[in-house]
């Protein structure tokens, strides 16, 4: 259980919503959307109404503002079902904050580009709302960074969080920023750069993957710290455990002194002077999406991607047994098909032979006349 549970695990909020779900409350779903999608668009009205159908009270919230970093505050009733966001994972990092403290579970409806967090797409939407108004579905909890900034002089720090990554950046596009890394307090390196991010297992696949990053996988219990062009031998991503911290002390440099720039999760953001300390460690609180289908990561990895699992040597090969899959009597299951056409990909490649252009068979009588080189009668005096 979690830091807001009591000793026999239950919480208010739970508790609250647990009545909606036996059905002596009102059952309460939030509408969150992309800022640029209107309020009377399709999609948007379409998803309302349906679940107004189901017997859901349903709260529309199509902006939420930018605040500073250390004033996250939620403002989704705790008793809600469910927040169903329709964007992209910018647009479900917005709802989570709208969650923060609630334990609600959020469930994305895919309208962006590559929609990592999103559960389905915008097609689905009537099946996905019929599963909601069932309770079909699980929870998959997300692991949250804890934010800690301590300025110079300050007696308490500012709080914030993470979803996905909190990103230490230069100010001045001319120069760098100088910072210090430690781990559990003990000083690890110190260089020149052009930023840091520290990342969750969700937040790998993110910014900290464009810089390099590996990815990490979501039920890994980890941080991930990433510089961003460091000028030194020594900078590459560091992995640490839960139970662990990451220390960021910006350092003055002489390039430039008006400290750096700090944003959680693309949102919440501002300025940080010189001689400020971050420490980032994982939070006990964890952020809860909702899942309709239970798809391995690996999948998700592979899909959003678009990875080539299958090597290009192998794409007309592919094409051929997806015509005969399609063809034949009984037609395999995704992971039949890819499996059969990954089995092709690491059989040994046959090279096709320079004395025959064609791919007939040549078949030519057993020879009983001696060797070549006695036929030459200029040989045969060489060999005599």
């Amino acid at each position: 259980m979690d830091s807001y549970s009591d000793a026999n695990g239950t919480t208010a909020n739970d508790a609250g919503r647990r009545s909606a779900l036996d059905g002596t409350g009102i059952r309460k779903a939030v509408v969150v959307t992309h800022p640029g999608l209107a309020s009377g668009s399709p999609v948007v009205a379409q998803t309302i109404n349906a679940l107004q159908q189901r017997g859901f009270d349903v709260r529309l919230i199509d902006k939420i503002d930018s605040i500073p970093v250390g004033k996250s505050t939620a403002t989704v009733d705790p008793d809600t079902e469910i927040v169903v966001v329709l964007g992209g994972d910018g647009t479900i990092l917005r709802a989570a904050e709208l969650v923060k403290g609630t334990r609600v579970p959020v469930l994305g409806v895919n309208l962006g580009h590559v929609g990592f967090l999103a559960e389905f797409e915008s097609f689905e939407l009537h099946e996905a709302v019929k599963r909601i108004a069932s309770r079909d579905y699980t929870i998959d909890e997300r692991m949250i960074a804890d934010v800690q900034i301590w300025q110079p002089h300050a007696s308490e720090p500012l709080h914030d969080w993470a979803l996905n990554d909190v990103v230490l950046e230069h100010t001045d596009r001319g120069s760098m920023i100088e910072v210090g890394i430690d781990v559990d307090g003990v000083a690890m390196s110190s260089f020149g750069c052009d930023g840091v991010i520290v990342s969750t297992p969700t937040g790998s696949t993110a910014y900290a993957f464009s810089a390099g990053g590996p990815v990490v996988w979501p039920g890994v219990e980890a941080l991930e710290l990433t510089p961003l062009a460091a000028h030194a031998l020594f900078a590459r991503p560091l992995i640490i455990g839960s139970d662990s911290t990451f220390g960021i002390e910006v350092l003055r440099s002489s390039a430039d002194s008006s400290g750096a720039w700090i944003c959680c999760d693309g949102r919440r953001q501002g300025m940080v002077p010189n001689g400020t300390r971050i420490v980032v460690h994982a939070a006990q609180e964890r952020l809860r999406l909702a899942r309709l289908e239970n798809v391995p990561f690996t999948r998700r990895l592979v899909s959003k991607f678009n990875l080539p699992v299958i090597g290009w040597r192998e794409q007309g090969k592919r094409a051929a047994h997806n015509r005969w899959n399609e063809a034949g009597p009984k037609k395999p299951s995704c992971d039949e098909k890819i499996l059969l056409a990954q089995s092709d990909a690491h059989a040994a490649p046959q090279s096709p032979s320079r004395e025959s252009p064609t791919h007939e068979l040549s078949v030519s009588e057993p020879s009983t006349s001696e060797p070549s080189a006695l036929r030459d009668p200029s040989l045969k005096e060489r060999h005599a």
